[in-house]
């Protein structure tokens, strides 16, 4: 299969879309998170997405084959929220390598499945790691500032459990995404490079923040051009932004990146900003026409969608890109 990198200086890629938006349509129960397997548990499990990937395969199987069909090169791993740290709300901690690596498996094999009908477009697995739900570099005590809930080493030995299962589940990219506190997402690359070098293998890594409110700023305070220098020394397939906002709100970020970023530049916004009742109303057309100022200006090499967005979103992006020539790269990926 080609690399990559090689592709990368070929065309835009396409990302996929939400995968919390498509398992809410199935309107699963507390019985059908739980499956047979966990129908004793002790917590309530209920909206544990990462937990559908053993209870619920064909649903997740399902959600990577219409994202693929819609036009995606890269579908993401079912496993935003597959670490100890995060999996302590369910009491699931023992489950972080099975999880990570069904969700994996379950991605891969559906990505081969395109791969050998389409040779010509080769898929691939992006392994999701998210920001957990702890913050390693402010304190969620106001009246403790110097408190902090989680230790930089406790986060680098969970993303590491996390990166190995992902890996062994035939993961072909690890992203790194929805950073709002880049000590986070400094341990999760720290734990991605030491499993690197004792594996002695080169996987491609993504790195995606996000841009919390009209400020330009990260959750921790960092602008886009601040976010970029503190993660810019790991060697990286691409740097950009996910969540928070909507397509055009995104846009001024993209251009820092897209002016500074050695790399190549990723974009995976939300369907527009979020209703009264937290739902997305931006249409697939809506949101194609924002994004075609980011290929306009030649501001991204991969492009797709968060929170929101559905296969019909990303086959308005796919139509779309295959017009364009991707952003080139000041420094070789």
């Amino acid at each position: 299969m080609k690399d990559i990198r090689q592709i990368l200086e070929e065309k835009i890629l396409v990302l996929d879309g939400a995968m919390g938006t498509m398992l809410q349509r199935h309107k699963f129960t507390e019985e059908d998170f739980r499956g047979e397997r966990f129908k004793d548990w002790p917590t309530p499990l209920q909206g544990n997405n990462d937990l559908l990937s053993i209870t619920q395969p064909e649903a997740i199987k399902e959600v990577h084959k219409l994202y693929f069909e819609a036009g995606a090169d890269i579908v993401e791993t079912n496993t935003f929220s597959g670490t100890t740290i995060a999996m302590a709300d369910y009491e699931m901690e023992d489950l972080v390598y099975e999880l990570n690596y069904q969700s994996a498996k379950i991605a891969k094999e559906v990505a081969d499945e395109f791969t050998a009908k389409e040779p010509y477009k080769p898929r691939f697995v992006a392994g999701s790691i998210g920001p957990t739900n702890k913050t390693a570099s402010m304190s969620p005590d106001v009246n403790d500032p110097g408190y902090r809930a989680v230790s930089f080493d406790e986060l680098k030995i969970a993303y590491k459990q996390q990166v190995e299962a992902l890996i062994d589940g035939g993961a072909d990219i690890l992203l790194v995404e929805t950073v709002f506190d880049t000590l986070n997402a400094k341990a999760a690359l720290f734990a991605i490079e030491e499993v690197k070098d004792e594996r002695e293998i080169d996987i491609p890594i993504m790195v995606s923040g996000t841009i919390t409110d009209a400020s330009g700023r990260t959750l921790s305070g960092q602008t886009a051009e601040a976010f970029l220098i503190s993660v810019s020394h790991i060697p990286m397939l691409s740097i950009g932004f996910n969540c928070a906002l909507g397509a055009n709100q995104l846009t001024p970020h993209l251009e820092v990146l897209s002016q500074k970023a050695p790399f190549a530049v990723s974009a995976h916004p939300n369907a527009g900003l979020p209703n009264a009742f937290g739902e997305y109303d931006e249409t697939p057309e809506q949101m194609a026409t924002q994004i075609k100022e980011y290929l306009d200006k030649s501001l991204v090499n991969i492009v797709g969608g968060c929170c929101g967005t559905t296969p019909e979103h990303i086959e308005a992006i796919a139509d779309l890109v295959k017009d364009y020539k991707p952003r080139l790269v000041s420094v070789a990926v």
